[in-house]
């Protein structure tokens, strides 16, 4: 009878890792953690599950050898997955104790259930950010694009303004003046431009601009930075001064917004240093 031997390597067993805790963070809350229906539970459960079904779709095409057939770019797909993975699963690490721990009246097994999830959740994280640390570019060796400092920071930009745009929908908070819906474009269209790079880099279609590669990137970067320097001036100068708002609101979700628009501008920043200094080589 032949024998299967998988392959063991350091990259495989952080994966196996992942997908265990992330399985056991979700099904842990489903069955028996009482949680409400919608809003944050839904979010923290679809953090963990997206990542398991992502690491799950990795780990089943290596250990099967379809990597040519994959329509996918094998060498920017897996640490894509891995850095999504890593954000979602550290979100939900934070939201899911605050939401549902913190001066929350559970007792006995429904808030057990709770401390496990959370406690997987982180473990989820680092095994994720484990993952991501093993299959980043070295110096020197020849990578997909989304393995390189630049291509990472991208999965962390749009990440970032997935969850602004969460912040400023309920309520809506941009449409009491037209500098803040300045703002808002510029999270869209910068949003739109970084993810398009990651669906180009993923699906091997960068060969389809009309332009090379790595001027378009060299120039939607400087484009980004100089748009959310302004959007990081504006918006907490038309949200906070009384002059603009009649009264100085000062909500939590503001502040974040706030905080978050320098986090990406911050982001871009360092995406454009580090696209000057990078030589990008295609396989």
């Amino acid at each position: 009878m032949p024998l299967i031997v998988l392959p063991t390597s350091q990259l495989l067993w952080v994966r196996v890792a992942a997908l265990v805790f992330s399985c056991v963070a979700f099904s842990v809350a489903v069955h028996g953690a009482a949680l409400p229906h919608g809003g944050m539970s839904d979010w923290c459960i679809f953090c963990w599950a997206f990542s398991f079904a992502g690491t799950l779709l990795v780990l089943l095409v290596e250990q099967f050898g379809l990597q040519a057939r994959a329509p996918v770019s094998w060498s920017n797909f897996p640490i894509t997955m891995a850095c999504y993975a890593a954000l979602l699963c550290l979100s939900a690490s934070i939201i899911f104790p605050l939401w549902f721990l913190k001066d929350q009246r559970v007792y006995n097994e429904p808030r057990d259930h709770r401390i496990a999830s959370t406690v997987f959740s982180c473990l989820a994280a680092v095994a994720y950010v484990g993952e991501v640390s093993l299959s980043k570019a070295r110096p020197g060796e020849v990578v997909g694009y989304m393995a390189t400092a630049p291509g990472l920071l991208k999965v962390c930009q749009t990440f970032v303004a997935c969850v602004i745009f969460i912040l400023v929908s309920d309520p809506v908070s941009y449409d009491g003046h037209p500098a803040l819906k300045w703002c808002m474009a510029v999270y869209c269209i910068c949003f739109i431009l970084s993810m398009a790079v990651v669906v180009l880099c993923v699906a091997e279609w960068t060969g389809c601009l009309p332009i090379p590669f790595s001027k378009f990137l060299s120039a939607y970067g400087l484009l980004a930075v100089v748009m959310y320097l302004t959007a990081t001036i504006i918006w907490p100068v038309f949200q906070f001064d009384k002059q603009y708002q009649g009264r100085g609101q000062r909500s939590s979700k503001l502040i974040a917004v706030a905080v978050l628009t320098a986090v990406n501008f911050l982001l871009y920043l360092a995406d454009l240093v580090y696209s000057a200094r990078l030589v990008f080589v295609s396989v």
